[in-house]
């Protein structure tokens, strides 16, 4: 836990940053990769199947000779292919016959890289397998016409691959991604997030971490319509941004920060139920106007200037029921 907090407390952008404040990079590496835990335990769940990987069988045929598979409604065909176990068991069943790559087409897709990283490299994923990697993103984004059901893009090291990132959220905002996971490996801090992420209307889900976000002139004419929660794990904002992200999400209704600097968080939403800020630097907090808020969690805030601690202000929030306040 110490090195978590002072990895937040000496918000370090670059290896080069952190030697400037005192920080030995290979100590905030180890300290990057338990906060990269910590967003990863936070993302929802694939919804595939997760249990024992299934073994191939030589044809989709019963012993008479009659495949019955094929022939099930197309809705349950493209719904046991969306629920496989990774995109590459998705994208394999295509090469069944003609009728099984129309199936995998016209499924709503789920792309987690994590299925995609090399088995043989082990885990964490280090630059070197990062080319792998987005290539074969790019070519599953490329290849599939959508919509996408969700896509979760989280073992890359992104500072090198800035155009594939932007193309893959032009993709993403055009094919209609529903939940969306992006997080960037720890070094630098400061990639940049494309301001294409704000043009994505069609968001149920957000999750992103260790990024820069766009600036609120990105945000203006911005609307998620559909967006129901947000998570921001470890990312570098401007002051404002989550209270703008907020304001244009009409049904959101929860709210996840983890290990962010935003200095001050005013809150006025129609639909949020749950608040969550986890080992975040916030000098206030005020709940201004959350008519149905009902949870409001704030967990090991670490320390502002002068050693103070968050100044938490509760305005308009007749529903709140649940709070918890954990110093560090």
């Amino acid at each position: 836990m110490a090195e978590q907090a002072r990895f937040f407390n000496m918000d370090p952008a670059t290896a080069a940053d952190a030697r400037r404040k005192g920080c030995d990079p290979h100590t905030l590496d180890q300290a990057a990769e338990s906060m990269l835990c910590y967003i990863y335990a936070n993302l929802p769940s694939l919804p595939v199947y997760e249990g024992t990987r299934l073994a191939a069988l030589a044809s989709s045929a019963s012993p008479d000779g009659v495949d019955r598979i094929s022939r099930l409604p197309p809705e349950l065909l493209s719904n046991i292919v969306s629920r496989l176990p990774s995109v590459k068991d998705a994208a394999r069943t295509a090469v069944l016959s003609s009728h099984w790559r129309r199936v995998w087409l016209s499924t709503p897709l789920v792309l987690a890289d994590a299925h995609l990283h090399p088995e043989a490299c082990g885990w964490p994923p280090t630059p070197a397998t990062s080319p792998a990697v987005t290539a074969a993103v790019s070519r599953i984004l490329d290849a599939h016409p959508g919509p996408f059901r969700c896509v979760h893009l989280v073992c890359s090291h992104m500072s090198a691959h800035g155009a594939r990132l932007a193309r893959w959220l032009q993709l993403l905002a055009a094919k209609g991604v529903q939940d969306l996971a992006l997080v960037n490996r720890p070094w630098p801090r400061d990639v940049p997030l494309p301001a294409t992420l704000f043009a994505v209307t069609t968001l149920t889900r957000l999750y992103v971490g260790m990024w820069t976000l766009p600036g609120t002139a990105a945000l203006r004419g911005a609307s998620f319509p559909h967006l129901r929660e947000l998570g921001l794990g470890c990312v570098e904002m401007e002051q404002g941004v989550v209270d703008s992200l907020v304001a244009r999400s009409p049904v959101l209704e929860v709210l996840n920060i983890l290990g962010c600097k935003a200095v001050r968080l005013r809150l006025v939403s129609q639909s949020l139920r749950c608040v969550q800020i986890s080992w975040s630097r916030m000098e206030d907090v005020a709940v201004v106007k959350a008519p149905l808020l009902e949870r409001l969690i704030l967990f090991r805030p670490c320390k502002i200037a002068g050693g103070m601690s968050t100044r938490l202000r509760i305005g308009d929030a007749p529903k709140l029921h649940a709070f918890g306040y954990l110093e560090p």
